[in-house]
């Protein structure tokens, strides 16, 4: 994934659907979640705590993916200036450390994940590793975050699930 040329290559995200109590969608549409309510292939970008931007691809039926980390690949220079150290790990390690690199701001919401400033790649196969999401406390059980096995650049470690 590359906005305006700077990026890389996807390694970690967490899905939301309509019907779980942690999305944004859950409660119905708001101003804020509006592109989560929109066509399918467009950005959902909101700002966490107040802090961090999120970027979220929207899915049909107000579902979306948040983006967690990426391997940067794609304008590192931009990324260091933009996040203040060159240490590629955390560059882009965790959705407001990426959006932060990446340069994404509420500017991006509602726009379309097919059209500049996105670029958006097809990956060839990679083994994944699935867990618990990060950082919420409704519906944590839930194993819907995919981390790229082996990846140094996920947001931090995926926990093996355990089987019941």
């Amino acid at each position: 994934m590359l906005v305006n040329g700077v990026g890389g290559r996807i390694v970690e995200v967490e899905a939301y659907d309509r019907e779980d109590p942690a999305a944004h969608s859950f409660g119905g549409q708001t101003p804020r979640n509006a592109s989560m309510f929109g066509p399918s292939g467009r950005a959902y970008v909101y700002r966490s705590y107040g802090i961090h931007w999120c970027l979220n691809f929207v899915c049909a039926d107000a579902s979306a993916v948040l983006v967690r980390a990426l391997e940067p690949t794609h304008g590192i220079d931009e990324m260091v200036a933009r996040r203040g150290t060159s240490e590629p790990r955390l560059l882009a390690a965790g959705p407001g450390r990426l959006t932060e690199a990446l340069g994404i701001t509420r500017e991006h919401d509602g726009l379309p994940l097919d059209r500049a400033p996105f670029e958006l790649h097809a990956r060839e196969d990679v083994e994944v590793e699935i867990g618990l999401r990060v950082g919420i406390t409704k519906a944590a059980e839930r194993p819907w975050r995919y981390g790229e096995s082996g990846s140094r650049f996920l947001s931090r470690p995926i926990k093996p699930r355990r089987r019941s």
